[in-house]
């Protein structure tokens, strides 16, 4: 049960309810993290800001995906995974890719290495070696691409904390997390 309420059309004030509707709008329904971010219209914009930003780069909506996908498989964030499984589905990922990418790879080469390094950030929360680094390189990314990696997962750990933190209830069909290798 989700530790605050969602706010809806119904619950909602004039500028929530203007933000809502414009989501509603752009993405044919509005998720439960974005009505759980509405109680802070400017934490939402925020987000929604940071969002629209990262989605328009050079990073392909795939790519996109399994970053999301190993963050927040890494997180242990059910809420996120159960996202972005469905919207990985919906970019085009097979169930095996996504698993993969839950697990930190990819069957994509150059994707893999997009992944690896994803996994690497969020585990070491940014502390990444030169050799880690220049493998993301040498898979053929370009320093915007890069910089592109790293504002996915700082994004995707946000959406991570959010999701656990509320405990929001999941509006995706629900995934289970993986059981983490003893």
């Amino acid at each position: 049960m989700s530790r605050l309420t969602a706010v809806t059309q119904d619950t909602a004030n004039a500028e929530q309810r203007t933000l809502l509707d414009a989501i509603q709008g752009k993405l044919g329904m509005v998720p439960n993290i974005l009505k759980v971010l509405a109680h802070s219209p400017d934490a939402l914009k925020a987000f929604l800001g940071l969002h629209g930003i990262a989605g328009s780069g050079s990073l392909d909506p795939q790519t996109r995906e399994r970053i999301a996908l190993v963050v927040a498989q890494g997180n242990s964030c059910e809420y996120c995974v159960s996202a972005h499984t469905a919207l990985g589905r919906k970019a085009g990922l097979s169930g095996d890719e996504i698993a993969a990418n839950r697990s930190g790879t990819s069957q994509d080469a150059k994707a893999a290495a997009a992944v690896v390094f994803a996994q690497v950030l969020n585990t070491n929360l940014g502390e990444v070696t030169q050799a880690e680094f220049d493998a993301v390189r040498e898979a053929g990314y370009s320093d915007a691409e890069i910089m592109e990696i790293i504002t996915h997962v700082g994004m995707n750990i946000l959406t991570n904390l959010i999701g656990k933190a509320t405990r929001i209830d999941i509006d995706f069909p629900k995934i289970s997390l993986q059981s983490r290798a003893a």
